[in-house]
């Protein structure tokens, strides 16, 4: 065999030393699930593409052992290295993309979808993004040069130009849109915080002034570094929630509590196991939509993955956080619902607070309003920047030219996201259009082809080739996966689009560009 063509497994006692062997890796052992020394890396699915650096001047040995060797090689005696994550490093980044605001739209969706169908689509969304992100990670341990999911499209089909561009278009959308729902929302806490002063055009400004904020945290170029603050983010985003639960739990009434039910939508809080009569398709898939689009955060994983000193060990990172997600979606979620109810909910739930409580557990959120923008603004920088500076003196050291480069990216990426928050002004809505938009390749239908290109790279389908109760059932998971990524595209869109229009013609959301208040 070819270096190319043969699996590989890495030595326990020394990372450094790694062999090949003959072994085709069991896509269902337990390596393949929780990561360690032990993993057994297939072959690639094709050859490295040539826009891509392998990490050094000779290519050609491009099995995926050698390449990661060269990449930590290259770095060696410059000022600036990107593969120096550890396993609880990237933790902490997962933890800053997962543990975020969107948190506080779990109440809501249960108030549409009720509550046991509620807890049972958290689990089942939970479980479908872990399986996908160890698809993922297997793909980036066969290819360590692939630097973004970008690269990672081009090669899923057939290392084509088209599929580079589209997904390049897909990625930097989604990537700013988050961008643009931190805005927006650093705008909505601005105007919550102050709605008795006296400010000019409220929103617009406030606006202005997040993006501001977010570029210059935006500005550090490792990952390493933005380690520490995700996890000082994530760290304050928990006790947020935490705070948002016990005070929907202790509070007399929830805001806007009517008593005699005088406008018809008072009373005391109703809380449904399944959803209430009349719940349209549209209200419920959106529902869904925000529930998915929190766990959904394969798009970023290749990035962290790619920064990583050992890439072997990120199941460790992706296990802990999604244990950790379960748990405090779930409750979060179904807490403030059960004292909440359905008439008095809102998207975020911190609305549903008296305004003393409201104030305290939002202000809790302020490091994640800043630093989860921060973060995909950064995927996104690097992103251009690494290809603008491929083979650069200014891509490793500190240079006037680099870091002027690095920042102009960056203020660029937070104009379009302050463009994008005026434009959209709503939060729910605006997760269900991103997470039908982009979510369903980058959740889901990547994730699925990945799968059969690798196992077709191992020597044919497991379906097939194996005929083991394994090899079908994941045939079979990875083929629903891909349907529900063309669901999501497709009757997501719809559903997410008509949500837009229909909450403007009824006024429920601001104008575009408005200078009014959206605070809660």
């Amino acid at each position: 065999m070819s270096h190319q063509d043969s699996p590989e497994r890495v030595a326990p006692d020394d990372k450094q030393r790694r062999a090949s062997t003959t072994e085709v890796p069991d896509p269902a052992g337990w390596s393949s699930w929780f990561g360690g020394p032990d993993v057994a890396i297939g072959p690639r699915i094709g050859p490295v593409l040539s826009s891509i650096s392998t990490g050094g001047e000779s290519d050609t040995d491009q099995s995926s052992t050698a390449i990661l060797d060269k990449q930590l090689a290259e770095e060696d005696g410059h000022a600036i290295k990107y593969r120096t994550c550890s396993w609880q490093k990237t933790a902490g980044l997962l933890f800053s993309e997962y543990i975020c605001l969107a948190i506080m739209s779990f109440p809501w969706s249960y108030s549409v979808l009720g509550l046991v169908p509620g807890l049972i689509l958290t689990v089942v969304s939970a479980g479908l993004v872990l399986y996908t992100s160890l698809v993922l990670w297997e793909f980036c341990l066969r290819h360590p040069e692939v630097r973004d999911v970008c690269d990672i499209g081009q090669m899923l089909f057939w290392n084509k130009k088209w599929a580079w561009w589209a997904t390049a278009v897909m990625f930097l959308l989604n990537n700013t849109f988050i961008q643009g729902l931190h805005v927006l929302v650093g705008a909505k806490y601005l105007n919550t915080m102050t709605a008795a002063d006296d400010v000019g055009c409220r929103t617009v400004s406030f606006g202005i002034v997040v993006a501001i904020i977010c570029w210059v945290f935006s500005l550090p170029r490792t990952f390493d570094m933005l380690s520490k603050l995700g996890t000082a983010s994530a760290f304050f985003t928990f006790v947020s929630v935490l705070l948002a639960t016990i005070f929907a739990a202790i509070q007399a009434h929830p805001a806007g509590f009517d008593p005699d039910g005088a406008t018809g939508t008072g009373g005391n809080p109703i809380v449904t196991a399944v959803p209430v009569l009349g719940t349209t398709f549209v209200n419920g898939l959106g529902a869904f939509l925000n529930i998915s689009y929190t766990f959904i955060g394969q798009i970023t994983l290749p990035s962290f993955i790619a920064e990583m000193k050992d890439p072997h060990d990120f199941p460790k990172a992706l296990w802990a956080c999604t244990i950790a997600e379960i748990i405090l979606f779930s409750i979060v979620g179904g807490v403030v619902y059960a004292y909440v109810g359905n008439q008095y909910m809102t998207a975020p739930a911190f609305g549903s607070l008296e305004p003393l409580f409201k104030k305290v557990s939002f202000s809790f959120m302020i490091p994640t309003i800043i630093f989860l923008g921060v973060l995909y603004a950064s995927v996104s920088a690097r992103f251009i920047f690494f290809r603008i500076f491929q083979n650069s003196r200014h891509k490793n050291e500190h240079t006037v030219v680099g870091w002027a480069t690095w920042a102009s990216i960056l203020l660029a990426t937070w104009i379009v996201a302050f463009i994008i928050a005026q434009v959209i002004p709503f939060f729910s809505s605006l997760l269900s259009l991103m997470s039908s938009l982009f979510d369903s390749f980058f959740g889901f239908i990547f994730w699925g082809v990945a799968y059969f290109r690798m196992r077709k790279a191992d020597g044919g389908i497991a379906v097939v080739k194996e005929h083991t109760v394994a090899g079908y059932v994941l045939g079979a998971l990875n083929i629903l996966i891909i349907i529900v990524g063309i669901f999501f595209l497709t009757v997501g869109t719809y559903a997410s689009v008509e949500s837009i229009i229909l909450e403007f013609e009824s006024g429920a959301v601001g104008s575009v560009f408005s200078c009014a208040s959206n605070g809660l």
